[in-house]
């Protein structure tokens, strides 16, 4: 599949911003809109991209040329850009002889919306993805599936929103220089000429990311988008991750995902940095300094991997965080342990022996689970999706460890602690022995019996 990306404009609604560069190398997340755009068709699994450049053509060529060699690009440069984004697309019609994708260079958008589009193909000469919306976004018109009209003031129940992704076929050429012909400028008039001749559709991508960006609040909001977007498809887990960490670190990312200076890797081995330190005071008794810090620990640790995801700069090596992760929230409870033990003999160690057992095994099920259902088994029953807001984690774990210091009762902590991970475990190992022998008796149910042979 190909892919046309319209990046000719110069984007003057954004002002300032758009004097010095163009708008496809504005950056959002702490990446240009254009490269984003071309990484999010590549991962939907587009092989070859056109950009139409026109504005500051040299500008985008140069740096997507560099930033972007492993991508199969190509440039077209439109001399009528000026006039309107028709022309921009008027100026790639000798390139494409089958269908391919069509979108604009100041989207952001989920890559499920392109796959949907390429799986989506029919006789029509072109599909627009619509999300079924504010006032003064571009609308669609459309009845069963078919696109009436286009335009920013349609007044209708039919209205849907236009996400500016298309999947066309090379006729729309013809009804491009239709609309030129006519003394239109605009792509919308080209899609209004074919909805005219029932010739266009819709596919439906409602609930995937997307944003048009036109002004710089369309900017700030799309930043938004992706700080709320970059969490893991699981969700947070307990009720502190989900109603404390989550709005703080998506706040945070907010305002740090444009400085290219802090990346994943550099969060990463802050929040291990601080970690051992937090390790350190526990260790030498400065427990209420300590367990105010392992809250700021939480929220560091839950930065790296969405700055990653928002930036498109997740690796494989990332996933050996939680290994990691898992050593200094051990090296915690072993340092309060080693701490209590000096005034309170070998209880401590023993409560923390304990709890470390139960939570490795609790989290070798959890991990076993996932391997064999590709699945996480805090999303895969009603009962899971509910326990997990409560299962044992470190941040419930610390919140046990705030409060014993708070009342000067420590070795509450490691009590509690040692109980609720006792607790998980027994859940984690049944529901899933239950998952995984009911997903047996589902194959055994599934395959063909052999005929015995006659006799």
């Amino acid at each position: 599949m190909k892919a046309l990306v319209l990046a000719a404009g110069q984007g003057s609604r954004l002002g300032k911003l758009t004097r010095m560069k163009p708008k496809g190398l504005l950056r959002v997340g702490g990446e240009p809109l254009l490269g984003r755009i071309l990484r999010g068709l590549t991962d939907a699994g587009v092989q070859e991209i056109w950009v139409v450049i026109g504005y500051k053509a040299d500008m985008i060529r140069e740096q997507i040329t560099r930033n972007y060699a492993k991508m199969n690009i190509h440039f077209i440069e439109a001399e009528k850009w000026e006039k309107g984004n028709l022309y921009s697309l008027l100026a790639a019609q000798e390139v494409f002889q089958q269908d391919f994708l069509l979108c604009m260079c100041d989207h952001i958008f989920d890559q499920q919306i392109p796959k949907t589009l390429i799986e989506n193909k029919c006789e029509k000469t072109l599909i627009l993805a619509i999300e079924r919306v504010a006032e003064e976004d571009t609308k669609v018109l459309e009845r069963k599936g078919a696109i009436f009209d286009i335009g920013k003031k349609i007044n209708d129940s039919n209205v849907v929103l236009d996400t500016g992704f298309f999947l066309c076929s090379p006729k729309i050429f013809e009804y491009a220089n239709e609309a030129a012909q006519e003394g239109a400028v605009e792509l919308a008039d080209c899609v209004r000429i074919a909805a005219r001749k029932r010739d266009a559709h819709v596919v439906d991508v409602s609930g995937h990311l997307w944003a048009d960006i036109d002004t710089r609040e369309d900017l700030s909001r799309a930043k938004r988008l992706l700080a709320d977007h970059a969490q893991k498809k699981r969700g947070a887990s307990d009720f502190v991750a989900y109603y404390v960490n989550r709005p703080l670190e998506n706040a945070i990312l907010y305002r740090i995902s444009d400085w290219l200076f802090i990346t994943p890797n550099r969060l990463t081995i802050a929040t291990n940095v601080l970690a051992w330190f937090v390790t350190y005071l526990f260790f030498s008794g400065h427990l209420a300094l300590a367990s105010i810090l392992t809250f700021v620990v939480g929220v560091l640790d839950g930065l790296d991997g969405k700055l990653a995801r928002i930036r498109g700069q997740a690796t494989q090596l990332g996933r050996m965080e939680h290994p990691f992760d898992m050593l200094y929230e051990f090296s915690w409870l072993i340092a309060i342990a080693l701490f209590l033990s000096r005034s309170q003999g070998l209880l401590p160690l023993e409560l923390c022996l304990f709890s470390l057992a139960f939570i490795a095994f609790y989290r070798f099920c959890y991990d076993q689970f996932s391997r064999t259902m590709k699945v996480s088994l805090d999303i895969y029953g009603r009962f899971e999706r509910a326990f997990r807001r409560i299962a044992g984690r470190r941040n419930i774990y610390n919140l046990y460890i705030f409060f014993a210091v708070l009342f000067d009762l420590p070795l509450f902590a490691l009590y509690a602690i040692t109980f609720h991970s006792a607790l998980t475990a027994v859940v984690y190992a049944s529901r899933a022995s239950v998952h995984l022998h009911a997903s047996d008796q589902k194959a055994k149910t599934k395959q063909p019996v052999e005929s015995l042979p006659s006799v």
